[in-house]
């Protein structure tokens, strides 16, 4: 039985403090997730003090700041990251984190030796930060909202040239090779798994489009899973049914908390009831081989049927449809025989409901 990896997306709900970001770490511990992830960057790095605020944003908390105002008060120093990382380690959960920028790369790779890194739809385009994680030698979960296969395709390029330590110029044509290339396909296998998402806020149902998860995974060989925004865990859980191997959700304390992302977020309660269905889900999966449960065969004798005589027969009387009938329990000859019966004599009387046998 395969078991999916449950990544609770604490992201910003923080709202810029390290105790509710501690919080928010006991909230994913509780609901017993394989990992917390949060998001790291310098908002002079990764956001023009022009950039409007998203739709969703606007509705979830006002169009009087700029973007650059809001996430500004949702940052974390990384000093409050380091702290953060401890909490997780003592806490037994793995501490998972998103780069916006090559700086907080750096610190999440060389600092606090992540291992994985997390590269969200938005990023999915920025190949000179997507070639500077791939650099590092890095495991990558790689987000895909908003995204054509042949812009994933394109990112796994960049990836693939960076795992590949090649000493070319980046180019599109490099890229290219790279992830056509035998070995530069064997280290993407080894190192990406790639995550369906729809980039909304909440996401609409009829947007999902979970099908997508299963074409990734054919289109490319890897690993696939889904990041969910929809809300309730509904969605989530037909992913897994579907296959996804990595399932990704926000979590907040409070789904009427003040910040962009708490509303299209999971109570503490729906964390834990999601992954016990998730739990659930995978044990249910089973091998696909389409044989009888060792739960079930004890009821095979019980709903099944035999043949039977529908009225009494004399010994020497031949068998036939006013006869014999078809009834349970299942312990006798089977139906598929009704019709190499018929017309053979019968070799002993048979009082109505009994059993027929053949010698």
């Amino acid at each position: 039985m395969s078991r999916t990896f449950i990544i609770a997306e604490a992201g910003v709900n923080h709202n810029g403090d390290i105790e509710l970001a501690k919080k928010l770490v006991d909230i994913a511990v509780k609901g017993k997730a394989d990992a917390v992830k949060f998001q790291t960057f310098k908002t002079e790095n990764v956001i023009s003090m022009h950039a409007p605020k998203a739709e969703y944003q606007i509705n979830t908390t006002g169009g009087e700041e700029s973007q650059f105002d809001m996430v500004r008060k949702l940052e974390l120093s990384f000093e409050q990251f380091k702290e953060l990382k401890a909490h997780c380690d003592a806490s037994e959960i793995e501490f998972l984190s998103t780069p916006f920028d090559i700086e907080s790369a750096n610190f999440l790779i060389d600092e606090l030796m992540l291992k994985t890194i997390k590269i969200p739809s938005g990023e999915i385009t920025n190949a000179p930060l997507i070639y500077h994680i791939a650099r590092k030698g890095v495991k990558i979960i790689l987000s895909t909202g908003m995204s054509t296969l042949s812009e994933v395709e394109a990112a796994l390029g960049v990836i693939a040239f960076g795992l590949l330590q090649k000493t070319e110029t980046p180019s599109i044509n490099v890229f290219k090779e790279a992830y056509i290339s035998q070995e530069g396909q064997q280290l993407l296998k080894e190192h990406v798994v790639l995550l369906h998402c729809t980039t909304e806020y909440p996401a609409p149902v009829q947007d999902v489009n979970l099908l997508a998860i299963n074409t990734m995974k054919t289109a490319f060989g890897l690993q696939s899973g889904y990041s969910d925004h929809t809300e309730g865990i509904a969605i989530t859980i037909a992913a897994v049914a579907l296959g996804a191997t990595v399932i990704e959700k926000h979590i907040t304390y409070d789904k009427q908390a003040e910040g962009p992302d708490h509303q299209a977020s999971l109570s503490p309660e729906e964390l834990i009831q999601m992954i016990e269905a998730i739990r659930q889900v995978e044990s249910a999966k089973g091998t696909g081989i389409k044989i009888p449960s060792k739960s079930e065969m004890k009821n095979v004798e019980i709903a099944r049927k035999s043949i039977v005589a529908s009225k009494e027969i004399k010994q020497g009387e031949v068998f036939t449809v006013d006869n014999i009938t078809i009834k349970r329990p299942g312990n006798g000859i089977s139906p598929f025989e009704y019709w190499n019966i018929l017309k053979e004599k019968s070799v002993k009387d048979f009082i109505m409901d009994e059993e027929i046998t053949l010698k």
